[in-house]
């Protein structure tokens, strides 16, 4: 009996598995109820949002909240949208990151050690402080009103929290022996060969894992693309946009094509903005779903974590 409580040195014993899968499935629940809760919002009618005893199961699958939402959002053209101001500077972004890791790690140059004190230093300074002034330099640069006001500082090393992923390049091209570059150098490769044939197929683990991050937050960032494609930019007057931008107008944009009358059957419900929250986030969750083992390899091997 206190084997199979406490265990022994090689096998866990049930109160410590108890209380390990006790504290995971909460730690889970947490982040899962909304999205559960969110799921079983959207597919509810006007009745039931106004049933008090249904909370979780709707007693029809409710799918004309979806189709209202599609129509609402312009969901595909947006999409698409969204896909290009997201994707074009998560790869600028990768391949200067990835050659300004390389630089670090394998190479000696004057006041090394302070340019990585200042890539710290980005790191730990709020975004919030130099918004204004990147948004002035980009302004009189005539970079704002276009994707080039993301992927003119991605080239240029600039991108959004590009210093986090200079930090994990140079972290992880330590890693790779000095040997196997020599080796190459001696069979004649050059600096730009050496990177390209040895250093990058190596380095696929940082590279799935800064591209993942990379993408996800210029998916979500709200705040610099309305800032740097400009506050009244939309896709009513043919400008770039994104779902987390369209989810922000749901309401403006529904009452525009519906009618938007307190005694209308049409107006907008808790259900509607559930099913659009929905949409927004699904793109997100499907990546993650089809990355998700190479994802969390690669967290494990780029050394992220600090190891």
């Amino acid at each position: 009996m206190k084997k199979l409580l406490f265990g022994t040195r090689d096998k866990s014993g049930f109160l410590a598995s108890f209380a390990t899968y006790t504290l995971l499935i909460s730690i889970g629940f947490i982040y899962v109820y909304p999205v559960l809760y969110m799921l079983a919002t959207s597919f509810m009618n006007p009745s039931d949002l106004l049933d008090s005893s249904t909370k979780w199961i709707p007693s029809t699958l409710h799918i004309k909240n979806y189709a209202d939402a599609l129509a609402t959002m312009d969901y595909i053209p947006s999409l698409l949208k969204n896909i290009h101001i997201a994707l074009w500077p998560t790869l600028c972004q990768l391949v200067v990151t990835s050659m300004a890791g390389y630089a670090f790690a394998r190479y000696e140059f004057p006041l090394k050690k302070l340019w990585l004190a200042i890539l710290i230093f980005i790191i730990v300074i709020p975004p919030q402080i130099t918004m204004i002034p990147t948004y002035i330099i980009y302004s009189s640069l005539k970079l704002t009103g276009n994707i080039q006001a993301f992927i003119v500082p991605a080239l240029l090393g600039q991108g959004f929290r590009s210093s986090i992923f200079i930090l994990i390049f140079f972290n992880f091209h330590k890693q790779i022996p000095q040997a196997l570059i020599d080796a190459a150098e001696i069979d004649g490769a050059g600096h730009i060969r050496s990177f390209f044939r040895i250093a990058v197929p190596l380095s696929l683990p940082a590279i799935v894992v800064a591209a993942i991050f990379s993408f996800v937050w210029y998916w979500n960032e709200t705040y610099l693309v309305n800032l740097y494609l400009g506050f009244n930019n939309s896709r009513a007057n043919g400008g770039l946009t994104t779902l987390l931008l369209e989810l922000q107008r749901f309401q403006s944009s529904y009452e525009s094509i519906y009618s938007g009358w307190e005694l209308s059957p049409n107006r907008l419900n808790e259900a509607l903005r559930m099913a659009g929250t929905m949409l927004a986030i699904a793109p997100v969750m499907a990546l993650y779903a089809v990355l998700q083992k190479q994802f969390v390899e690669s967290v494990d091997r780029s050394g992220i974590t600090g190891e």
